[in-house]
């Protein structure tokens, strides 16, 4: 009797970040645009949150996905693709928010829209009102921040990346990410007293 192959209906698991970023390093394109289709609604996600504006977030996270496709052969570890990519979008987030100068827009606008009650018949017009003082002094708590537990507290908490990933997004260690969210709930905590 001799052997058959036996078909499985499972597709077969993605290809590791790694495997992709080393073929990209040699040059094949393809591979690359692999790992823009994976992880590309999270650098939108994480450019908006700096950002606050849709339209924004797209180009900046454009422009990330050209510069690292134009430094790939720079990524020393290839298995840490994620964190590299989600560290560029960062910083080009900051450094075009900081170019137009808007102080406005802080990364919580969007959860602070979501947390307002969805159907207006459900929530008095008293806990309406409070869940907008509440949005409005949580923007505030949040400008007066340092920018890398800004950044520490959105990646961890309101992104809910892993800790290692948002060290490599903010090329810092763990145990800097975990001070870092330590103080800003610390920091959050003390402005927002008298408000909860």
């Amino acid at each position: 009797m001799g052997l058959m192959a036996i078909e499985s209906d499972q597709p077969a698991p993605p290809t590791p970040d790694g495997e992709l970023a080393r073929r990209a390093q040699r040059g094949d394109r393809d591979a690359f645009d692999a790992l823009i289709v994976r992880y590309q609604r999270q650098a939108v996600a994480v450019a908006f949150r700096y950002l606050g504006h849709t339209q924004d977030a797209l180009e900046v996270t454009q422009d990330a996905f050209l510069k690292g496709f134009t430094s790939i052969t720079s990524l020393q570890n290839p298995d840490a693709f994620a964190g590299w990519l989600l560290r560029i979008v960062s910083n080009l987030s900051l450094n075009y928010r900081r170019s137009r100068k808007s102080k406005s827009s802080l990364p919580l606008d969007d959860l602070l829209v979501e947390a307002e009650p969805k159907e207006k018949s459900a929530a008095s017009p008293s806990h309406q009102l409070e869940g907008r003082e509440l949005g409005v002094a949580l923007k505030a708590a949040m400008a007066q921040l340092p920018e890398k537990q800004r950044m520490a507290i959105t990646l961890f908490t309101i992104d809910e990346l892993p800790q290692k990933q948002v060290a490599e997004a903010m090329g810092c260690s763990v145990e800097a990410v975990k001070w870092h969210v330590f103080q800003a709930r610390k920091k959050l905590r003390e402005l927002l007293k008298d408000c909860m």
